[in-house]
């Protein structure tokens, strides 16, 4: 709901601001006072182009701002939050309740070079954001006003709306399956279209794992290799350094001149010289144990030393170049896979996983080929359904319509709404729905938009958002020229349907008939005064109190607000305005 408006410098306005209230809210004036400023404020808050000429003479820019009550809960809220517009949560603290409004600032500004500036929540932002928000809060309908129903989508999200519960509960059913539908026809699309690629993966696969297979590396078996190759490559002097230390240790080979005493030969000698004072002495008995270990672990460090050189003797060059074959063959499956043998069963086993799902791609295309065909005939038989819940609703709309525009000095015009079946499913079911207006009997009915005049138009539109009221959220309508071409008893049944209106939603209404301003529970006037010295002229917007609304639809019934029959007809007009709407 638009709470508060204000505007400086557009048009004959040079400054005004008011507060707007719920329920049917009427602006009235003198024509060329600047109601049509008011409308077009409204245009720019909801994204119209923008007019330099709209700016008042001799202003630099001029400036619309309102402030609406939005819910958290409401699209418009989602729709600037999801494009990073911050907005101001309310305090849970301070007593505030979940659903409840909090206020969105909407913004802009048309300099006198004609560029133009939004803001939103504060923000500068896109133009078309700025409509984007708008649109999910307020419909204008005016002669060179778009009109909230032109499209086919938005004729069809009506059309479903005023179906009921019963519609919505099938339509949500069968997005659902829909869904499903593309989910699974979309993998289906994947398999059987990239099938010679998977092939060929396949393939590749299996070969790569035949080769690691085959090769059978284990974990850290390349640092082994690599020690190993390093030992192998070095055997002459390894061995020399054996053959040395154990000489040092126990003397060579009985072949070998001995070239002086060894470790084990010195050692002996010290054992010798102890073992006849080592009962004399507790300290030289120690250090004999202790000379007789270092011989001991001398012997076995000696024996080893000497298997080691046999064992270096054993490994001739077939060893040499077995090592570094293998050591060959485990490198080239690092580079593809590595760089250690643990990363290359790692990619084997993944691998595994995958040859396994590209194999059971044959029972996969036959499953989802069964399931498709399930869902796609699922799909027709429940757009077969909705298609004639939507045929009954349409006659029952275009009744309703039919009955409004009656009340609406329409009574010849009929509302046609077409649903025409369509040879391809879509995410809303096998159906278009049109809106078409028959203005009179034997005229061909065209659509909305171009089968009538503007003031025929905002009847028709009244019409509809009457009928559809009771089933969509509340938000906020403007009409301008509703009442165009009407007079008498037809301009108080127009008032009485923007009344019914207003009980659903916000209404404001730019009129010139007192019969339609009469029934608003808000009035707000536009009034023109002339500059001292030949100035610019200027308006200003008050909203009027009960005598104030007397005198001003005096004026609009007789042009003399100060007549007393004028104003005792105004006042019998809100009289029975006001007992009308209270019943």
């Amino acid at each position: 709901m638009i709470e508060h408006v204000s505007i400086s410098d557009l048009g004959v306005i040079e400054r005004a601001e008011w507060d707007l209230a719920p329920g049917f809210n009427v602006v009235t004036g003198e024509t060329g006072a600047g109601k049509t400023m008011v409308v077009t404020a409204f245009s720019l808050l909801l994204g119209a182009r923008a007019d330099a000429a709209t700016v008042r003479t001799g202003a630099d820019k001029a400036a619309v701002d309102a402030e609406i009550s939005v819910t958290a809960d409401h699209p418009a809220h989602t729709t600037a939050q999801e494009a990073g517009v911050l907005m101001e949560e309310l305090d849970e603290t301070e007593g505030s309740t979940p659903g409840a409004a909090e206020p969105l600032l909407l913004g802009r500004a048309v300099s006198a070079k004609g560029r133009s500036r939004a803001t939103l929540a504060g923000r500068a932002v896109p133009v078309s954001l700025l409509g984007a928000v708008g649109s999910e809060l307020v419909t204008l309908h005016g002669q060179s006003d778009q009109l909230r129903l032109k499209t086919a989508a938005a004729q069809r999200a009506a059309l479903d709306s005023y179906a009921g519960q019963a519609g919505a509960q099938l339509l949500a059913q069968y997005g659902e399956a829909f869904a499903a539908f593309q989910r699974q026809q979309a993998e289906l699309e994947e398999i059987t279209a990239h099938e010679l690629e998977r092939r060929r993966e396949a393939e590749q696969l299996q070969r790569a794992l035949e080769a690691i297979d085959e090769l059978d590396p284990q974990p850290g078996e390349d640092e082994q290799l690599k020690a190993e190759s390093m030992r192998l490559d070095n055997i002459e002097s390894l061995r020399n350094a054996a053959r040395s230390a154990q000489a040092a240790l126990s003397g060579g080979d009985a072949a070998e001149v001995e070239l002086g005493p060894h470790a084990a030969e010195l050692l002996d000698r010290a054992t010798q010289a102890l073992s006849t004072v080592t009962d004399q002495d507790s300290d030289l008995a120690e250090i004999s144990r202790q000379i007789s270990e270092v011989s001991s672990l001398l012997t076995d460090a000696a024996s080893q030393l000497g298997l080691y050189a046999a064992d270096l003797d054993e490994a001739g060059p077939e060893r040499v170049a077995e090592v570094h074959a293998r050591r060959a063959e485990i490198d080239k499956l690092l580079r593809l896979y590595g760089p250690e043998v643990t990363d290359v069963l790692a990619w084997a086993e993944d691998s595994r996983k995958r040859l396994a799902t590209l194999h059971s791609d044959s029972e996969r295309i036959d499953e989802l080929t069964e399931t498709v065909a399930q869902l796609h005939a699922q799909l027709w038989q429940q757009a077969q359904q909705l298609r004639e819940i939507r045929s009954e609703a349409a006659e029952r709309l275009s009744a309703a319509v039919g009955s409004e525009l009656g009340a609406l000095a329409m009574p010849q015009a009929h509302l046609v709404i077409e649903v025409t079946p369509t040879e391809q499913l879509t995410k809303h079911g096998a159906d278009t729905v049109s809106f078409l207006l028959q203005p009179h009997p034997g005229t061909e009915p065209l659509p909305l938009g171009k089968g009538a005049s503007g003031g025929e138009l905002s009847r028709v539109m009244l019409a509809l958002e009457v009928v559809l009221a009771e089933q969509q959220n509340a938000r906020t309508f403007i009409f301008d020229e509703v009442d165009a071409g009407v007079g008498g008893k037809a301009a108080v049944q127009i008032g009485e349907r923007l009344a019914a209106l207003a009980r659903h939603a916000q209404v404001i209404v730019v009129t010139h008939l007192p019969q339609v301003a009469a029934y608003a529970d808000h009035h707000i006037r536009v009034h023109k005064t002339a500059a001292d010295g030949g100035g610019v002229t200027a308006s200003d917007v008050r909203t009027l109190q009960h005598s104030e609304r007397v005198a001003e639809l005096a004026r609009m019934l007789a042009g003399q607000e100060d007549s007393s029959s004028a104003r005792a007809h105004a006042a019998e007009l809100l009289e029975t305005a006001g007992q009308a709407a209270s019943t």
